[in-house]
């Protein structure tokens, strides 16, 4: 029904200049989605797509990222392309999660690559977004075709590439790591991560919207299909990936600390919580992986407000640097409550659904190894002081302009009102998941 949906609407972009019309279109599938349930193996089954646990709350997620980027947009040139693109985008990405075969998958798991560059190549801000663009496409590239080589050795062997199937192959550190490397690069994983900084910096907020909201969420849940098929691989590897990212989520602490630019540092804060979430993954644990996959849900909703906060202030003051943007209460002093929520949010404070994700990622991997105790707690303090940080440097000290006054638009508070409410709804969520 979605994918129908989708594919017989994309056509009336170009017929309908009608901009609300579209958003209408978006609410009107999130809730046709929302009223089927979908939390059996498997449900919503024809040819090669159904959607289970997993999938659902990812689909839903990118239906919603979608609305919010079309009411990011006030002034656009070439809208209706943009538009197209939105919808195809959404297209693809739920075909990502609906796919039951491993090929169909791979197809468009890379294919969504295509409408992110052209958000970026069309509407960036600095004609660096031609080379951050590259790095996105060279990135992908090399990582994921070694895994479509693993993909073609699979079907030799077996005939069939069912994503619910237990491949029993033969114990090879090469395969574990062509099996996962892609995945883990659009994660991404500290040491594949230097395309996430320079993507989000030169794109758009809107494509730093879908970019946090969704692109990033494309590694884990390709994770969680491969833990299910290949988890004798993860029990005997997963140590490597385990140590590299626990290292990782240190390091882009204390990276996020020495940040000019807001969006790079909500980039790196990016990296760094989608480590945590690859931790929780790698401990094996059925507890870690489902909390992990709720940070993942709750990282969508808080990272794309930042970035959209970030955004509103770059479009008052021309600047995204912390030496010019200071004394910000003054300027704007209704977005302050709202950006302070979304950094009590950022570091995992209560009441928020991120608060509960860490916990519970926080005992998996004690599990695991009793030793990340004292590293999980330095990642969490710097994660504290890089939110803080953000929040401090911006909103107080001198302002540098002449004037002061507040001019944020009713479509800007209710875009961060909503952005804010999903975080804590999915509090009521949690039981239903974890129980």
């Amino acid at each position: 029904m979605m994918i129908f949906y989708f594919l017989f609407m994309i056509p009336l972009v170009f017929l309908l200049n009608f901009f609300h019309f579209y958003q209408f279109i978006l609410v009107i599938s999130m809730f046709l989605f929302l009223s089927n349930n979908f939390f059996d193996f498997f449900g919503g089954l024809f040819y090669c797509f159904g959607i289970d646990f997993y999938s659902f709350f990812l689909i839903f997620l990118c239906l919603l990222i979608s609305c919010y980027m079309l009411m990011s947009v006030f002034f656009l040139s070439n809208l209706s392309f943009f538009i197209f693109l939105i919808f195809f985008l959404c297209f693809i990405l739920v075909l990502v999660f609906s796919c039951m075969n491993f090929f169909m998958f791979y197809i468009f798991f890379e294919f969504s690559l295509i409408p992110m560059i052209l958000l970026i190549f069309g509407w960036g801000y600095q004609p660096e977004r031609l080379s951050s663009g590259f790095y996105l496409f060279f990135y992908t590239l090399f990582a994921s075709l070694p895994l479509l080589i693993l993909i073609i050795y699979l079907y030799l062997n077996f005939n069939f590439l069912f994503l619910g199937f237990f491949y029993s192959i033969n114990i090879n550190f090469v395969i574990n790591f062509v099996m996962i490397f892609s995945f883990l690069v659009k994660f991404p994983m500290f040491m594949v991560h230097f395309w996430l900084p320079k993507a989000h910096v030169q794109a758009p907020v809107f494509g730093s919207m879908i970019l946090a909201g969704i692109m990033l969420k494309l590694g884990g849940y390709g994770l969680i299909r491969f833990m299910f098929m290949f988890d004798y691989y993860f029990l005997i590897y997963g140590y490597i990936w385990y140590s590299i990212t626990i290292y990782g989520c240190f390091i882009v602490g204390m990276i996020c600390l020495i940040q000019g630019d807001s969006k790079c540092l909500i980039a790196y804060s990016s990296i760094s919580h989608m480590g945590l979430c690859l931790l929780g993954f790698l401990s094996l644990c059925n507890l870690g992986i489902l909390s992990s996959y709720l940070m993942m849900i709750s990282h969508g909703f808080c990272s794309s407000g930042l970035f959209y906060l970030c955004n509103i202030i770059y479009l008052r003051t021309q600047s995204r640097s912390f030496y010019i943007n200071k004394g910000l209460m003054t300027f704007m002093p209704g977005m302050t409550f709202l950006l302070f929520l979304l950094c009590l949010f950022n570091m995992s404070c209560p009441p928020s659904i991120n608060f509960l994700s860490e916990v519970f990622i926080m005992y998996s991997i004690i599990k695991y190894w009793h030793m990340s105790m004292y590293f999980f707690f330095f990642i969490s303090f710097l994660s504290s002081c890089f939110s803080f940080f953000l929040y401090f440097y911006s909103q107080y000290g001198q302002f540098c302009f002449i004037y002061s006054f507040s001019n944020v638009y009713l479509v800007e508070y209710l875009l961060m009102f909503i952005h804010i409410i999903f975080i804590f709804l999915f509090i009521f969520i949690c039981p239903l998941m974890y129980f």
